[in-house]
């Protein structure tokens, strides 16, 4: 049994619903509640108090329920800053010795993991409260190019709206984005996407990431506990593979040296296609690739190659076939390449890619890291 703390804003209505009902079939996992005092959304903090003194107050009543884990289920980090809610944490783990966490935290990650970097923000808040998230997102690589805000700051209000207004929310944050964005994220725990998050999703073809969705899944991943809940949006779906993924991608790119890894997937079940990478690793300054879907993958003439031998294609340079396509030498500017085949059952469900901008001779030590990491992502799919 797996038991979740949860220290939650006073006057939010939202969160312990919504957290009830994506556990329906989880008898698995238990979820403990704690408040704090929360009435108003505004910089100058409108009777909020996310001191970490309150927090610690809070989280020793629920470490005395014996809790895996504790979280702040609220947004504050995402205005007043990461090093907040890191700090809160720490002084929640020092004071009871159970690791902690916070919903802003697990929105971030979220964006790591689906590999977000322009996120459209949907809010109740006010708009000098969302410039303030803004910036700070901006502090971690994830830029808001669009949002949408109901100019709202009484807490208890949020959890008013219906569905529709929800559904119709987010939709407005998604438009009109420069770049397009790659997911839109509902920052507040009082306000309830869960209920929309499919339909919005298959809208507007990207990833919602539900605050309240992404505070459980985080928790769920930090106690360790199968965090897939299906049918509750590509979080809950996606999320716990695209985060180990993220992890082989990020290990294969640091041991090889190179500039860019991704791993390509299809999993009908997940929702997942080899056109899109389910995850991606790059350097500093390295322009990414996974959001770009204008290449038929099954059909380059590199897929066909491992789909024919099923062994890892080296390439010190594109001097002889099978040759990559031409986007990826002249839009990307990858001039050599190592590709690894991971296969489910009879066919080859997924391949890892290890990109370099320069020709370069791929080492044993490189072709061993790949193997590595092939071992890995087709132990997680056969697994999963």
């Amino acid at each position: 049994m797996t038991r979740i703390g949860m220290i939650v804003p006073s006057s939010n209505t939202a969160l312990e619903p919504a957290t009830t009902r994506l556990l329906t079939d989880r008898p698995d996992v238990t979820v403990h509640y704690t408040r704090i005092p929360v009435r108003a959304i505004t910089l100058d903090g409108g009777g909020a108090a996310f001191d970490a003194d309150t927090m610690v107050a809070a989280a020793r009543l629920l470490a005395d329920a014996e809790v895996d884990c504790i979280v702040w289920n609220g947004t504050a980090g995402s205005w007043l800053g990461l090093d907040h809610d890191r700090r809160c944490c720490a002084a929640i783990t020092e004071a009871t010795g159970i690791p902690a966490t916070t919903s802003t935290l697990a929105i971030l990650q979220a964006c790591v993991d689906f590999g977000i970097s322009a996120l459209a923000c949907a809010t109740p808040y006010t708009c000098d409260v969302v410039d303030a998230i803004s910036r700070e997102y901006a502090r971690h690589d994830v830029g808001i190019v669009s949002h949408a805000e109901w100019e709202l700051t009484d807490n208890l209000s949020f959890a008013k709206a219906s569905s529709a207004e929800v559904a119709e929310l987010l939709t407005a944050a998604a438009k009109n984005g420069d770049p397009a964005p790659h997911g839109v994220a509902l920052i507040c725990t009082n306000v309830d996407g869960t209920t929309v998050l499919r339909e919005v999703e298959q809208s507007l073809g990207i990833p919602v990431i539900d605050s309240i969705a992404a505070t459980l899944w985080w928790a769920l991943e930090l106690t360790g506990s199968d965090a897939r809940i299906p049918g509750a949006g590509m979080l809950l779906e996606q999320g716990p593979l695209r985060h180990r993924v993220k992890e082989i991608v990020t290990e294969l790119r640091v041991r090889t040296g190179c500039d860019r890894t991704t791993a390509r997937i299809d999993d009908a079940d997940l929702g997942l296609h080899v056109d899109l990478c389910a995850a991606e690793s790059c350097a500093a300054g390295v322009r990414s690739i996974q959001h770009d879907p204008s290449l038929d993958q099954r059909k380059l003439e590199t897929v066909s190659w491992l789909e024919q031998h099923r062994k890892v294609l080296v390439q010190p340079a594109f001097t002889e076939a099978p040759y990559p396509p031409q986007a990826l030498r002249e839009v990307y500017g990858v001039s050599a390449q190592v590709l690894g085949p991971v296969e489910r059952g009879d066919e080859m469900a997924a391949w890892l890619s290890a990109h370099s901008i320069g020709e370069r001779a791929w080492t044993d030590d490189d072709l061993a890291a790949m193997g590595d990491a092939q071992e890995k992502l087709h132990a997680l799919l056969n697994n999963k």
